[in-house]
């Protein structure tokens, strides 16, 4: 059960902007993690930009992307990431969800490309070590710009921090909506 009870638009009289936009970009619907989030409305719109930069502008690829987001939420353990982005967002970006099952143990997988490796292999050292050894950064050179790599890094820790919050508010998670709930 969430720690921070959830709000609903109604409940943001003043915002209602803030709430259409962040609920335009998320299917239609404001969900749990910006029902939460909204208590503070600066920060809501802030984490909401940000995190929207970060997937929407960045050079990076939306297969890749999704290949990270993926990793990161079986990595923190996060059922909240998970399930907003499998199958349907990963489906989108052309993921199938054998994919995304083996991203769970990718370095035991033959599904993903050198360069997906390389990408994989950072993220893993971000998310557990924190310290990137240079044997793990020196591939990314091979596949990725310089700007990709810092869109990469920034990402990264985005979407560390995201997980860390939804635990940490023990944000629930939406019905899941291919189960008819």
């Amino acid at each position: 059960m969430a720690r921070v009870p959830f709000l609903n638009p109604e409940d943001l009289p003043d915002h209602g902007d803030l709430v259409e936009r962040i609920a335009g970009r998320r299917r239609g619907s404001l969900i749990n993690v910006y029902r939460t989030l909204l208590h503070s409305p600066p920060l809501a719109e802030s984490w909401f930009d940000h995190i929207n930069r970060i997937r929407w502008g960045s050079e990076l690829s939306g297969r890749l992307r999704e290949i990270v987001i993926i990793r990161l939420g079986h990595l923190t353990s996060s059922a909240y990431v998970l399930r907003q982005h499998v199958p349907k967002l990963a489906a989108d970006e052309g993921m199938t969800q054998a994919e995304c099952d083996a991203l769970a143990d990718w370095e035991n997988s033959d599904l993903f490309d050198c360069g997906e490796g390389a990408v994989l292999a950072y993220v893993d050292a971000m998310a557990r070590d924190i310290v990137v050894p240079d044997a793990v950064f020196a591939p990314l050179k091979y596949h990725l710009t310089d700007r990709q790599i810092v869109e990469l890094t920034l990402m990264i820790g985005a979407y560390i921090s995201h997980s860390r919050v939804l635990q940490a508010l023990e944000v629930d998670l939406e019905p899941d909506e291919s189960a008819g709930v």
